[in-house]
């Protein structure tokens, strides 16, 4: 039986999801002017070779598995030990040409971005992939592969812009075995022309008055009575967090924020500690599970400070943590209580619970000052 696994990927997957739900996007104006190309034409490369009778760098091997575990703090022991295989996330790895790249792209593909790029799509952002996996992967596996251009989309508009989506196919070979197939989609597109400020408000210059206006008698006369003017128009409210997705696998999380309590998953079987909530044991397999709280103490295990893109109702730079807990799991969060630029890896936090509006807190975690680990 066959494992499918899908990839996520910010910023470009909710664009491929808007720009397939079949709904109408109004035509978006462009930052450049682009040519409208053909779908026959586009459609004329589906079924081309992307690459073809490449090989992988290196044979599969125990140090490449060892050191995307310990990336990941991924412990399964499938993956260690003399019958060890590959995770199956591992799958594209085997392929990449690394700094050096690969001599194996074909000309086909080059036509078809050298179209695109050649009409005003210039730019590009990767949306999603999805990956299926046939066979295990283990080490000594001779990875050869070869990839198709599967589907070039008809114009599509989206909140980036306007452009096409190219999905590529890549079948991978262990030792001349289908080991799995691995489809990337991106989208090639123009940039959307940034909106046009708003033109300033110019107060229109008051009438010139007659002398009979001018006349503070006649002025009082004529002059109405005064109504009251209406309230200024009410302040814009601040932008909200985004919300999590909720759903019957992670509400008993959800659940224990609220009631502040951070609650971490046992397996019932194995009583091994899990995090994040999953609906089952990732190294016995048993769906049963229970819950204990976490103590709230933590320590940096790794952080990144972000700066770029800003998002509505956050204020960068702000530092992202990977917390490690006192319990052995580990959870991302934001770091609070010290700039972001005194955050270091090693530093003690204690857990606490952040109110971003009026009916939405997170779990958070707060350093302090000078408390290095």
């Amino acid at each position: 039986m066959s494992e499918v696994a899908q990839g996520e990927s910010a910023p470009g997957e909710s664009v491929q999801e808007e720009a397939a739900s079949g709904e109408s996007v109004p035509e978006a104006r462009t930052a450049r002017p682009v040519d409208v190309l053909p779908h026959e034409r586009l459609k004329a490369y589906e079924g081309r070779s992307a690459a073809r009778a490449g090989v992988g760098k290196d044979l599969v091997n125990a140090p490449m598995i060892r050191h995307w575990c310990e990336a990941v703090g991924d412990t399964g022991p499938a993956y260690r030990g003399p019958d060890a295989i590959a995770p199956p996330t591992m799958l594209q790895a085997w392929t990449m040409g690394g700094l050096s790249g690969h001599t194996d792209r074909s000309g086909a593909f080059d036509e078809l971005f050298a179209l695109l790029d050649g009409a005003g799509y210039t730019s590009v952002v990767a949306t999603d992939c999805e990956q299926e996996y046939l066979r295990p992967l283990r080490p000594g596996d001779r990875i050869t592969f070869d990839a198709v251009i599967e589907a070039v989309s008809e114009r599509k508009t989206t909140k980036l812009g306007t452009g096409h989506f190219v999905t590529t196919r890549m079948d991978i070979r262990a030792d001349g075995e289908l080991a799995g197939t691995h489809r990337f989609r991106i989208l090639k597109y123009a940039p959307s022309a940034p909106k046009a400020p708003a033109a300033p408000h110019t107060p229109e210059a008051p009438p010139e008055r007659t002398s009979e206006q001018t006349n503070p008698e006649r002025e009082l006369e004529q002059k109405p009575e005064q109504k009251p003017q209406p309230a200024a128009a009410a302040v814009r409210p601040a932008p909200r967090r985004p919300r999590p997705v909720i759903n019957r696998d992670n509400a008993g999380f959800w659940e224990g924020v609220a009631r502040h309590r951070l609650l971490i998953q046992r397996c019932a079987g194995c009583r091994t500690l899990r995090f994040p909530w999953l609906p089952g044991c990732s190294r016995c397999g048993s769906p049963e599970w229970d819950t204990v709280e976490a103590s709230g103490a933590g320590t940096v295990f790794s952080y990144v400070v972000l700066h770029h893109p800003p998002f509505p109702a956050f204020d960068p730079p702000y530092a992202v943590g990977l917390i490690e807990l006192a319990e052995g799991v580990r959870m991302v969060s934001n770091i609070v209580g010290v700039p972001y630029d005194q955050v270091r890896i090693g530093m003690p936090v204690r857990l606490a619970f952040q109110r971003v509006d009026e009916e939405y807190e997170l779990p958070v975690f707060r350093a302090t000052p000078g408390g290095e680990g």
